[in-house]
């Protein structure tokens, strides 16, 4: 009887770990840097000031989960040493969110990594990789983090207005499907007035991914 009853307990704790795993969601491989292009001769200067964040595509990101996702901005302003102070601005409740990051260059023109790195607990690698720009348009910028051993990516879809044309829209897409990345992975923003993303000021906030 007391066998059986152990029997039992080590088929039902095996069924509850295979749930387990099963409901644990499978993220995308982070494709290796060498399948991410990088914009050829890259301008810091240009690419620097106010870009509006149109869509995201990632191996977080879902459409049922961030089907609320609206557009904000992140503000590009390039210091001395060449390394950029990013400031994003999301409105949230009536208020906004202030996050501020700074990005080192790397050897690669149009690569940066995450600066005071050790600020942000279990992020252990940061990567932005400018893939393409035309400076006055449009920009998409891949990013690569490595936290708490595990890799995620995700692809922004800048724009320096609101506007979101058809065939941008399918540019990116096309991007974003060939690292990897399905139309379960990709979302574009629901538009808001400009006095959302304008006004008002938030908190520190911490770096997203």
């Amino acid at each position: 009887m007391a066998l059986g009853l152990l029997w039992l307990g080590l088929v039902l704790l095996g069924a509850l770990q295979t749930q387990a795993q099963d409901s644990t969601p499978k993220l995308i491989p982070a494709p290796p840097l060498r399948r991410v292009p990088l914009q050829p001769d890259f301008q810091d200067e240009q690419f620097q000031g106010k870009w509006y964040v149109l869509g995201l595509a990632g191996s977080e990101f879902n459409k049922e989960k961030h089907s609320q996702f609206k557009i904000y901005s992140t503000t590009y302003e390039l210091n001395e040493d060449n390394s950029y102070n990013a400031t994003s601005t999301l409105a949230w409740n009536q208020t906004c969110d202030h996050w501020l990051r700074t990005f080192i260059p790397t050897l690669w023109r149009g690569q940066f990594t995450l600066g005071n790195i050790e600020r942000y607990t279990g992020i252990q690698r940061y990567i932005l990789r400018v893939a393409a720009t035309d400076y006055v348009q449009f920009a998409m910028v891949f990013f690569k983090k490595i936290y708490k051993h595990q890799e995620y990516f995700k692809i922004t879809l800048y724009g320096r207005t609101k506007m979101l044309t058809p065939e941008l829209k399918e540019n990116f897409i096309t991007f974003a499907k060939s690292l990897g990345l399905t139309d379960h992975h990709i979302i574009f923003a629901i538009p808001i007035g400009n006095h959302q993303v304008e006004r008002g000021e938030g908190r520190m906030g911490t770096v997203q991914a």
